[in-house]
């Protein structure tokens, strides 16, 4: 009888608490995790990805699997993380374009990044080269807006494509030297590498790993990188800003979870993956890609994002760049 009336008064006990303080939430993760790439396999942020995927699985014992959801822009991918459920089995990586740049070149977005998406942690920092055909004569930022200015209109730069990061740097840098030259945009950036080392363009600014295996040819040498800081990765080469031209343009990758994910499962993860940073096979790894680790806070996340918009935005409204 003691017993029954033990057993009544925990059930009585248990039907008052609150709803969800009978069984504490599971530690994450408590099964696999989906990491969206919006690019394909065996670009960037893929490589990234997979890496710190690895990592991951390693420290839980559970499984990180990697889809790649390419299209739009990046876009695609990204507006399926913003979609998924907000419980931390939906995990993404993106670029400036898809969280900052794109939405001042669509006319219309399937997400809103600062409304739909949770931004966990900043992941790496990669500089761009400026970098020009050795024909064109100049070995330095000085000499080429010199160059330029003399002839408006006559060189042309490559890109990666309308709206990039590589198209929207050099029209950066003619917007602030008050210069012209003609945008020809590729389909990647070993198109538009080898198109500047035939010299079917004059001058490009890529990702400094698509760039450095080919200055030993003498082909094309780099004038300077994007990044605020001289990097120890390329040294010896001065940033755009020292060659006083205020253009600041590296490419960085970030963690993305769709909005209202738990608090406490994003501190979780960022956790995770700030320790998967620090990890030397991933440091030596992305140092061989010239990348460098960038953990941040969600909220120096968020507030890089809203660097890059107030910085991109009139470079976009000068050149008149829109993508429909």
């Amino acid at each position: 009888m003691t017993r029954r009336l033990a057993l009544a008064s925990l059930a009585l006990l248990l039907a008052a608490l609150p709803a969800g303080a009978q069984t504490p939430p599971q530690p994450w993760p408590a099964h696999p995790v989906k990491l969206i790439v919006p690019f394909g396999a065996g670009s960037t942020p893929d490589v990234i990805m997979r890496l710190i995927a690895d990592q991951l699985k390693q420290k839980f014992n559970q499984s990180f699997v990697v889809e790649n959801k390419p299209g739009a822009s990046g876009n695609l991918g990204t507006d399926t993380v913003a979609k998924a459920a907000p419980d931390g089995y939906t995990l993404g990586i993106s670029i400036g374009g898809p969280l900052a740049i794109n939405p001042l070149l669509f006319d219309k977005m399937p997400y809103d990044p600062q409304k739909d998406l949770a931004f966990i942690t900043m992941l790496t920092s990669q500089p761009s080269a400026l970098a020009v055909n050795s024909e064109l004569g100049v070995d330095s930022v000085a000499a080429l807006v010199d160059l330029l200015k003399k002839n408006p209109g006559k060189y042309n730069f490559g890109s990666i494509g309308a709206g990039s990061l590589s198209h929207l740097a050099m029209e950066a840098v003619a917007l602030k030297s008050g210069t012209r030259i003609v945008h020809v945009p590729y389909p990647g950036s070993p198109a538009a590498m080898t198109a500047l080392m035939r010299n079917d363009v004059q001058m490009a600014c890529l990702p400094a790993i698509a760039v450095t295996p080919h200055v030993a040819s003498g082909k094309v040498k780099i004038l300077a990188i994007t990044t605020a800081q001289r990097s120890a990765l390329l040294p010896g080469i001065p940033t755009l800003k020292e060659a006083g031209i205020d253009v600041e343009a590296d490419a960085w990758n970030g963690l993305i979870a769709p909005a209202k994910t738990p608090a406490r499962i994003v501190a979780a993860v960022h956790a995770a993956v700030v320790e998967a940073l620090k990890s030397q096979e991933i440091r030596e790894k992305f140092a061989a890609q010239i990348m460098e680790p960038l953990p941040t806070t969600p909220e120096e996340f968020r507030a890089r994002i809203d660097a890059d918009i107030a910085r991109w935005k009139p470079v976009i409204e000068a050149a008149g760049i829109r993508i429909n």
